[in-house]
């Protein structure tokens, strides 16, 4: 059976696939896995160490040894993308109360402010250059829950105490240490994050019932199309304004497979948001879905546009040769 052929042929497929399992499990036979021990570790008990596990992989590949233009164009993109989230997220809360047809603070918040950073390197790579490549480095400060606390706390829209948002940092900086200390270590968790990937998911997908995907999945799709429209022109816009070609800030458009794993973090952190995460959630691995499908979509199109703008003075410079001397011209 090609399995794993299949799993990865679905748009973030590694997070998204366990994470419906999880879920099924989890409506359909809610105590199948809580037989205690190892077993019951691989229900939702188990999400914030593995959460963890992941976090320290993320911080191993935050290297600090990166051109001062990639920086500055990696840190526009993720500053626009982030404010972004930040303005549409904040003015829900206080214009909507917090609910915009159906789609919480929390879910666009997420969805908006956190890159699939696998589909950002695997289309700069293909589509842009080296450079473009290495502006995800100041852009995966974007991964994991710690971003969203310091935006809620900071709006007053959630009350996190410090030391819980000490401990969702904590791994990253620790794994951020070591992965700039030693760069085979970096290099063997960097080649390992997909390995925990699935594991998140799956245990994520262990704390949310389906019921509530009939209610927030329809209205996720509508939230993955918003991403791609307004955060890839902005990001497409900056990434220009700072030398780029536009071609990262469109691939930047995405909203993460790992988000997905936020809302829940959050509501960990403050149960306040308990009621809502599980709703959040489908709607953020909808997001994920169609960005996946779109954002490459943009990418390419952006590609096709730089394409033709670099060849046009070229096309240019053909002709006027060929209008000083007819004999450069063609036979």
């Amino acid at each position: 059976m090609k399995i794993y052929r299949f799993v990865t042929k679905v748009p973030g497929g590694l997070m998204v696939v366990p994470l419906f399992l999880g879920m099924i499990i989890n409506t359909f036979f809610p105590n199948l896995l809580k037989i205690g021990g190892f077993t019951e570790a691989l229900s939702g008990a188990g999400y914030p160490t593995v959460l963890g596990m992941y976090l320290f992989t993320v911080g191993t590949k935050m290297t600090l040894r990166t051109a001062p233009r990639m920086l500055k164009r990696g840190f526009g993109i993720m500053f626009v993308k982030v404010g972004v989230a930040s303005a549409i997220a904040l003015s829900v809360a206080k214009f909507f109360g917090g609910d915009l047809f159906g789609l919480s603070t929390l879910a666009l918040l997420v969805a908006f402010s956190d890159t699939n950073g696998g589909m950002f390197m695997a289309l700069t790579s293909a589509m842009g250059d080296k450079e473009d490549v290495g502006t995800y480095v100041p852009q995966s400060i974007e991964t994991g829950p710690f971003l969203t606390m310091i935006i809620l706390v900071g709006a007053g829209l959630a009350n996190i105490p410090w030391l819980t948002m000490v401990s969702v940092i904590a791994p990253i900086v620790v794994g951020a240490i070591l992965g700039n200390l030693d760069r085979e270590l970096r290099d063997f968790f960097a080649s390992h994050e997909a390995i925990i990937v699935p594991f998140m998911a799956f245990t994520l997908g262990q704390t949310i019932d389906l019921h509530n995907v009939v209610a927030g999945g329809p209205i996720g799709v509508a939230l993955g199309v918003s991403v791609l429209v307004i955060t890839g022109f902005c990001c497409i816009v900056v990434d220009k304004l700072l030398g780029g070609s536009g071609i990262a800030g469109a691939a930047a458009s995405s909203t993460a497979g790992n988000s997905a794993a936020v809302p829940r973090a959050i509501a960990l952190a403050d149960p306040s948001y308990a009621a809502i995460a599980p709703i959040a959630t489908v709607q953020v691995a909808a997001s994920v879905i169609v960005t996946a499908v779109l954002t490459p979509l943009l990418t390419a199109w952006m590609f096709r546009k730089v394409q033709r703008e670099r060849a046009a003075p070229d096309k240019l410079a053909e002709i006027q040769t060929e209008a000083l001397d007819p004999s450069q011209a063609p036979v």
